[in-house]
């Protein structure tokens, strides 16, 4: 399980809106928002959380469950190990090329 706040970090860290996570994840913008706009844990129907949770793990971002092994207590989120690209590697699949050219960019 993870939270709206681990959700919306790991986004963030990324520096990816909600529509490419949409993208990334297979699932629609409105399921993101409402995941995102949780009160505490994320709710939602189990193949979208696992869809939401394998782009953020291919994307490099390792979700810290509550009282996982960490140097400070309770949840979180990180780049995993040797992830430094991953921004990078967000930036060069496909589909963010044609989102970018669709908005003027490279």
């Amino acid at each position: 399980m993870i939270t709206a706040a681990q959700l919306r970090a790991a986004r963030l860290l990324l520096g990816i809106d909600q529509r490419r996570l949409a993208a990334l994840s297979k699932l629609s913008v409105p399921t993101i928002q409402r995941m995102e706009a949780s009160h505490t844990i994320v709710r939602g129907n189990v193949d979208s959380l696992v869809k939401l949770i394998a782009a953020f793990d291919a994307a490099g971002i390792e979700m810290i469950d509550e009282g996982a092994v960490s140097n400070s207590q309770g949840r979180g989120v990180r780049l995993k190990m040797n992830s430094g690209s991953a921004k990078a590697d967000l930036d060069n699949q496909p589909e963010h090329k044609a989102s970018n050219r669709t908005r003027g960019g490279a």
